[in-house]
């Protein structure tokens, strides 16, 4: 056991002591060393109710002759970080969870891992530590939260009854009092908030990828069957230690493929083009974005989740969750194994799909083609991406003047401002992840535009990134991004822009005697952060189109 190089032989013996200090037994001391890298917080309701399910595990652990130790990881809510400087500092979070579970992990030895997480960034920074340490895991999250309701019927979600709902009171269509009531009824409890955004997402493709049990990332938080998954989860991580299962044994090429495609089939948030590739990179496979739209264009979209459709995780669960979504995919799926000890496609073959207007078969989805969509041109020569599942079919192809703005404030102010008409195509950049820095998501702007009813006739690009709550022509990931003095940096209000999502393009309609001579004029700006840990990032990060991670010293 890794463990026993800090507890077995003679010179060890301080070691031991130390850990008798904690309450261990000199029988527990012989026993696999799991940990539970615990993200429990009461800042994040996606997290409130970890120390709930830490017992669960922890039971588990010890009903499957393992000791278990729980050690805290960092949690950021992107709900409340959005909109402000907080948001820097959300995707940039995730490298310091898959750090900080290496170094616990290392310097104790420990011979196994429970990862307890839910919400967007930490997720990823879970799997992404896994696949770097690998050493036997299983993860858990801690499920979706049920959706809100008010005055005893409407289903609400965070993100179009609460940050859309401040650009319906822009546009006269809710009081103040209704936005005071709304505030205290859109999430009613724990849980990552209830519909397909990035934290429920990631659940999902967790699941798909087969680094937690079946059935995990629907099961909703605060209930029963959370809790048995959890004890099951530490279990099995101690028959995984004993039998040697390593995650980069579970998470191969086709567990990867397999992922993007549960992702595809459910419209779920762009922001797996960045964590799918980012965790790849740590179980040493390269990922491009050529690979999701390869498998987008192959995948029918067979679930109406919000943001873009009706349906919150709630429904999905009760449909038969990712299992069944699994079996309706079965064809497409390429054998992989999982912590669950079977092949993805036998669970896919045990599964049953028990409603049928959430999850449609393939012969009937609700579209053709997968959730997310890549576009190249000379806009975006290494690729953006957009959710074209929840965009307007009418605004599938569109070409606007270009309304430039140097960060997402100066946006929102246009937007709230009533600067902002029909036609237009607004530029926000210099928000990338080395430009932000920290790549922040726009939610705040883009929802604005759907409550104010303008989503059908703008759209907004950007070098940064999107909450798994928007909706609508938006589009991210430009790049390369303008601090690196992509095409996006050379755009000038009045510019055309063309968007063409099923011909895969997006492209500034400017001469390129023109666009060489911006080129030759601008100026690479002065970093907004100068120091601190956003200032290291920035010099460290990739690209988006790579998976915004932090370059391993070998490759700067």
């Amino acid at each position: 056991m890794r463990s026993e190089r800090v507890k077995k032989g003679i010179e060890r013996l301080p070691h031991r002591s130390l850990m008798r200090a904690t309450g261990l037994t000199r029988g527990e001391i012989e026993k696999p060393f799991i940990g539970i890298a615990s993200s429990f917080t009461d800042l994040v309701p996606g997290h409130i109710g970890m120390r709930d399910l830490e017992r669960f595990i922890e039971r588990g652990i010890h009903a499957g002759g393992g000791v278990a130790f729980i050690f805290g990881v960092p949690a950021i809510c992107d709900g409340i970080a959005m909109g402000h400087r907080g948001m820097s500092f959300s995707l940039p979070s995730r490298e310091l969870v898959a750090d900080e579970v290496e170094c616990m992990a290392e310097a104790h030895a420990l011979d196994g891992l429970v990862l307890l997480t839910n919400c967007d960034k930490i997720t990823p920074g879970m799997l992404m530590a896994a696949a770097r340490l690998n050493i036997p895991s299983v993860v858990v999250t801690a499920g979706p939260m049920l959706g809100g309701r008010y005055h005893g019927t409407t289903r609400m979600s965070v993100v179009r009854d609460g940050f859309e709902a401040v650009g319906r009171f822009r546009a006269g269509h809710l009081t103040e009092k209704e936005v005071y009531e709304l505030e205290g009824c859109i999430c009613p409890g724990p849980g990552s908030c209830s519909a397909m955004y990035t934290a429920n997402t990631m659940a999902c493709v967790t699941e798909a990828l087969g680094m937690s049990l079946s059935g995990c990332a629907t099961s909703l938080a605060g209930m029963g069957k959370k809790r048995g998954l959890a004890e099951q989860s530490g279990e099995k991580v101690v028959e995984l230690v004993k039998e040697d299962v390593k995650p980069r044994d579970i998470m191969g090429l086709s567990a990867f493929r397999n992922a993007i495609r549960v992702d595809m089939a459910l419209g779920g948030s762009t922001n797996t083009a960045l964590h799918i590739p980012a965790i790849a990179y740590e179980a040493g496979i390269e990922l491009d974005l050529e690979v999701f739209d390869r498998i987008s264009r192959a995948t029918p979209h067979i679930a109406s989740m919000q943001p873009g459709g009706e349906y919150l995780m709630e429904d999905l669960e009760y449909a038969g969750g990712v299992p069944a979504v699994l079996r309706v995919l079965e064809t497409l799926l390429e054998k992989s194994p999982t912590v669950d000890g079977m092949d993805i496609k036998e669970l896919a073959s045990r599964a049953v799909l028990l409603e049928e207007g959430v999850i449609r078969p393939l012969e009937n989805p609700y579209h053709k083609e997968g959730g997310i969509a890549v576009l190249k041109g000379s806009l975006a020569p290494d690729g953006a991406v957009v959710k074209q599942a929840a965009v307007e079919e009418e605004m599938l192809r569109f070409k606007g003047k270009a309304k430039v703005f140097e960060s997402e404030e100066s946006c929102m102010a246009a937007i709230m401002g009533g600067e902002v008409k029909k036609g237009m195509v607004l530029i926000v950049r210099y928000e990338g992840p080395k430009g932000g820095p920290g790549m922040r998501e726009m939610l705040a702007p883009t929802a604005a535009l759907q409550g104010m009813g303008l989503l059908s006739g703008v759209a907004l690009i950007t070098d940064g990134r999107f909450s798994g709550g928007t909706r609508g022509p938006c589009i991210g990931h430009v790049s390369p991004e303008a601090i690196e003095g992509g095409a996006i940096a050379l755009i000038r209000d009045g510019d055309e822009i063309e968007i063409d999502m099923p011909g895969r393009r997006l492209e500034l309609l400017v001469a390129e005697n023109e666009l060489a001579r911006r080129r030759g004029a601008w100026r690479r700006p002065k970093p907004k952060v100068t120091r601190g840990y956003l200032a290291r990032y920035s010099r460290l990060v990739s690209s988006a189109a790579a998976g915004a991670v932090m370059k391993r010293e070998s490759e700067e």
